[in-house]
């Protein structure tokens, strides 16, 4: 087996967040799903962007924020994920390889412009997304480097890469190689709607070993198995998935096996200011741990940490060092 060069391994969406508070009026107004990922063409994203006041731009992406994470415990982090040769791709790269996360994937030449997602942020913290993907579309397998995966001791996959078809290639490439080395892989469900889209194709994953560790909030594994009720999502979930992770808001997280279940507290938050990026984060701390062979619940406590953090400040990615916040709550990484 060859040796673990890095703890994780993410793979997902490379977007630039355009975030902007909003009132819950302008959401009616927009005919907006509140709390959802909607994907929109160049034209719509530069129509919404007119109409938002001021706004900070962070880069962001699922998978890019939980690298992110991953790093600032002092994890080592790899990403692969596709931007433009245009100045947000030069910029997005630049954050992350200055965030001491490994990025090697080429920039698109030619072609659609680095992505980005206009976050609308209501009073209550809660973000509506409206993504336009651009050069993410083209991410496809000859992205992704197998020495990369093959030294990962965990691969993790974005949901959200189930929608373009080069991307869904890459996903099941990354997979082959990480399972052909003995490594772990996960993957998050990202959005609700995302798993309205493709509820077949993901339990399918989970059902032929594909992915062996799930991340999902109580609404997506609803969804995944048609549910309204939480206590029949976890039964089913324990028989599909090897390991699945599914956060509950401030009631915590749950974390089960076929043999295992784990319920742990929400770590303390003094106050909700933007939801963007929690469970990427949360992510970061689980795998971290998992990486580095803690215990579940301790892989739990970890992403609390991480997702108490983020909730804090507006934009998905840690502003204070993880790694500092991890250790005044006992940890060693």
């Amino acid at each position: 087996m060859t040796d673990t060069r890095f703890d994780v391994l993410c793979i997902g969406n490379a977007i630039f967040d355009v975030l902007a508070s909003v009132e819950e009026d302008f959401l009616v107004a927009e005919g907006l799903t509140k709390g959802s990922m909607r994907l929109v063409d160049a034209e719509e994203s530069l129509r919404l962007y007119g109409r938002i006041g001021a706004a900070v731009r962070i880069p962001g992406g699922c998978a890019g924020n939980t690298a992110s994470g991953v790093g600032s415990l002092g994890g080592r982090a790899a990403f692969v994920g596709k931007v433009a040769a245009d100045e947000l791709g030069d910029a997005y790269g630049h954050d992350m390889r200055g965030a001491g996360i490994h990025f090697a994937t080429p920039a698109l030449k030619n072609g659609a412009p680095t992505a980005r997602s206009i976050i609308l942020i209501t009073p209550d913290g809660e973000r509506t997304m409206n993504t336009y993907l651009g050069a993410c579309q083209e991410l496809g397998p000859s992205d992704v480097d197998s020495a990369t995966v093959e030294a990962a001791a965990i691969t993790y996959l974005e949901g959200y890469l189930w929608d373009p078809p080069a991307a869904k290639e890459a996903f099941r490439r990354a997979s082959d190689v990480a399972h052909a080395a003995g490594r772990r892989v996960a993957i998050t469900l990202s959005d609700s709607f995302c798993v309205d889209r493709w509820r077949p194709e993901f339990l399918s994953l989970l059902r032929t070993g594909t992915v062996d560790t799930l991340f999902a909030n109580e609404h997506e594994l609803k969804a995944l198995y048609e549910t309204a009720d939480l206590d029949t999502a976890m039964a089913a979930v324990r028989e599909d998935a090897g390991l699945a992770i599914v956060t509950l808001g401030a009631a915590g997280s749950m974390a089960v096996t076929r043999d295992e279940t784990h319920h742990v507290r929400a770590h303390p938050v003094d106050k909700v200011v933007d939801l963007t990026g929690a469970g990427d984060l949360f992510a970061s701390g689980f795998l971290t741990g998992l990486a580095r062979g803690l215990p579940l619940p301790d892989c739990a406590r970890l992403g609390g940490i991480a997702a108490a953090e983020c909730i804090g400040h507006v934009g998905p990615r840690p502003q204070a060092k993880l790694a500092d916040l991890a250790r005044q709550d006992g940890f060693e990484i």
